[in-house]
């Protein structure tokens, strides 16, 4: 029974670590949300899954903020993976794929070659095209675009219209606990 008593605990403690993770978060006390963070990474298998996405988000939001996009991406994955219809963080995850590209967004005379550039437009373009279908925004939708031809692929262009409308049937904007 003590074993049992102790568990609860510490999954409470954990929780109580995560509800303090999010109000240092939203009070800009970013070196304390990082601390918090680190602790409950160690027990994040005690927080519900509801939770545990919702914590993934914020955490990926807090390092992309601090310009901690190695860290943000595979956060963002996981909430994605969680989450397929939580379209802010396809946004999130569409734009950290093409960071370290340089001029991504640049419409080229002739399709890349670029084996690097290429593999990051594959990464981005489903994101962003989620991220679009449920929140039309005229700056994604000329990225994809401008990304479409970079790669010459003129068939996912064509198609693009037609995807978005299949991926507008399930979006969610808000994560709950």
């Amino acid at each position: 029974m003590a074993v049992t008593l102790t568990q609860a605990q510490t999954a409470e403690d954990t929780y109580n670590k995560y509800l303090d993770f999010n109000l240092a978060r939203l009070q800009g006390e970013q070196d304390k949300a990082m601390e918090l963070s680190r602790q409950i990474m160690q027990d994040t298998a005690r927080l519900s899954a509801k939770v545990k996405i919702n914590f993934f988000n914020s955490l990926a939001r807090l390092y992309e903020d601090d310009n901690q996009s190695v860290n943000a991406i595979p956060l963002y994955e996981r909430v994605v993976a969680a989450e397929p219809d939580y379209y802010v963080a396809h946004r999130a995850l569409g734009y950290l794929y093409l960071k370290n590209i340089p001029d991504a967004d640049k419409p080229l005379n002739t399709p890349s070659t670029d084996a690097e550039y290429i593999k990051a437009v594959k990464k981005a373009l489903p994101q962003l095209e989620k991220a679009q279908a449920c929140d039309a925004d005229d700056n994604t939708l000329a990225l994809i675009k401008t990304l479409y031809k970079n790669i010459g692929n003129d068939a996912g262009l064509t198609e693009l219209n037609n995807r978005l409308k299949v991926l507008k049937e399930k979006c969610e904007d808000i994560l709950s606990d």
